[in-house]
């Protein structure tokens, strides 16, 4: 506790063990400067709505992290959280899109789907992530975020599990939807997670790293079908095989949200393998951030300001713009691969590559754009190299399977620049309800884009679904557009908020970090 004492004119002060000394009558100065401004009437109108950080500096106390604590705490948290965050989120891709591979198992046939069906189940699952988005990002924001993450990992591993029992198109259409409204949490809650842990100059690495598992997702997806595919025709098997993959993915989802409802802490404070004091330490690593770890109040005045943001709408407007493309190819890539010449079985076991293009490129681009400090410019590479995969299947013969096949591989870099769009919302966007306001528009976006994408890839059009592959061109090329304004936009900003810091009387509250 700070030791009370009086300076040389008499005036009590409060000296801290950094030896700092802070004045009641320099506090009240620094209050009514701030009541003279805008911004500071809004810092002293939620002084009160302080963040779960706060609680922390409770006392006064003064730290300081020397680099090799850093280190050691870094170190600590990465093996801790990533390695359960990465196979979750693996198992967030491989469990949406394990559609895709019991459309050529048997799907199809055996619940009687006609015409359109398949692509209504494709979007189906969009629907229900679209109705329960910006409900789960305020749970999110007002319930312990593991916990509540914990709870909707279990449940859409059930549902996932529960696709075995279903006999017709309604059925599978209620247990789609039902995926989609557990699904919404996992990307915003990870979002969250990653902004209350890592510093800005290590959430872009990290964002690439647990959503690359979206990679390993796939090689673990087709590599499973495969294998039960295989031993189904060769041995037989009780049920259908679509229905041993439909259980094995969801019992495995089920038993791991279990497994991370017991090791994701909250945030740092109820971290149970950190000791006491590196609790304390790990949130002052992060107050680079300026954003704190977590508040559980609703700031109306932050709601305005995501829906007022020109950055909000053009993040929405990329997520809606390449999910379009994402939509169809991550639901139509096995019969894509079919329609290049192969065969069901092996259209199992080539899409594994896919999920390896992905892992390596979004590993690279989210080190590499941490290390230059230039996410947005280098998550472009990836969706150039997407692009010109797309353009090579479109202009290379269908009887050229190996090219087209390479084609289809380099679209798998196309998520780059959703990803470091996803970690600017984490290290970029302040203020709780602002963030997850704006984390909700991104990922609502990101549900209708994803609902478009599967009715582009039409019965009529197969083998070469034409119109989807231009489709798919045209968007990417508009993605482009939109990242040169979202990173001359940000440019411009920053330079703007770092000549107002620089005014003389701005004026910074104590921790208001």
């Amino acid at each position: 506790m700070a030791e009370i004492q009086t300076d040389e004119k008499g005036v009590p002060v409060h000296t801290l063990p950094g030896g700092r000394t802070v004045s009641p009558v320099n506090l009240d100065e620094k209050r009514a400067s701030l009541a003279s401004t805008r911004v500071g009437q809004k810092i002293l109108a939620h002084s009160n709505d302080a963040d779960e950080a706060m609680k922390a500096f409770a006392d006064g106390e003064v730290l300081e992290i020397d680099e090799a604590t850093n280190k050691r705490l870094l170190r600590i948290i990465d093996w801790h959280l990533m390695p359960l965050m990465c196979v979750i989120y693996g198992l967030n891709y491989l469990d949406k899109t394990t559609l895709s591979y019991a459309s050529i198992m048997g799907i199809k046939k055996d619940i009687g789907l006609v015409g359109d069906d398949y692509q209504w189940l494709g979007s189906m699952f969009y629907f229900g992530y679209l109705a329960w988005e910006y409900p789960t990002n305020r749970l999110l924001q007002r319930l312990p975020l593991a916990k509540y993450s914990a709870f909707c990992i279990c449940a859409w591993g059930i549902v996932l599990a529960l696709f075995a029992t279903v006999s017709n198109f309604g059925g599978a259409v209620a247990v789609r939807f039902f995926l989609g409204v557990f699904e919404a949490a996992v990307t915003p809650g990870f979002a969250l997670l990653t902004s209350q842990w890592w510093t800005k100059s290590e959430q872009g690495a990290r964002t690439g790293f647990w959503f690359s598992f979206n990679g390993f997702g796939q090689i673990f997806g087709g590599l499973v079908s495969y294998g039960i595919a295989v031993g189904s025709r060769k041995h037989g098997s009780a049920i259908a095989p679509w229905k041993i993959v439909f259980l094995v993915n969801g019992c495995l989802t089920a038993v791991l949200g279990v497994v991370f409802f017991f090791v994701m802490p909250d945030n740092q404070l109820n971290a149970r393998w950190l000791k006491p004091r590196d609790r304390v330490l790990a949130v002052e690593r992060i107050r680079c951030n300026v954003q704190g770890v977590g508040n559980r109040h609703f700031k109306m005045y932050q709601f305005r300001e995501a829906l007022t943001d020109p950055l909000t709408w053009a993040f929405a407007f990329y997520a809606l713009t390449a999910d379009i493309p994402n939509g169809g190819i991550s639901n139509f890539f096995s019969q894509l691969i079919v329609s290049f010449g192969y065969t069901p079985e092996e259209s199992l076991l080539y899409g594994t590559p896919g999920g390896a293009v992905e892992v390596v490129s979004l590993m690279f681009c989210g080190w590499l754009g941490d290390r230059l400090g230039q996410r947005i410019l280098v998550s472009m590479g990836g969706l150039i190299v997407a692009l010109l995969g797309m353009i090579l299947i479109v202009a290379l013969p269908l009887d050229n399977n190996s090219g087209r096949l390479a084609g289809y591989y380099l679209t798998q870099a196309s998520p780059t620049p959703f990803v470091a769009l996803l970690s600017l919302v984490a290290t970029n966007v302040a203020g709780y309800t602002k963030k997850t306001t704006v984390a909700a528009l991104y990922l609502i976006a990101y549900c209708v884009g994803n609902i478009i994408g599967p009715q582009t890839f039409r019965p009529k059009d197969a083998p070469r679904y034409v119109p989807a592959e231009i489709t798919i061109i045209v968007c990417w090329g508009v993605c482009l557009v939109d990242l040169v304004f979202i990173w001359f936009y940000c440019k411009r900003m920053n330079k703007r908020k770092a000549e107002a810091r620089a005014e003389p009387g701005y004026v910074k509250l104590e921790n208001q970090e």
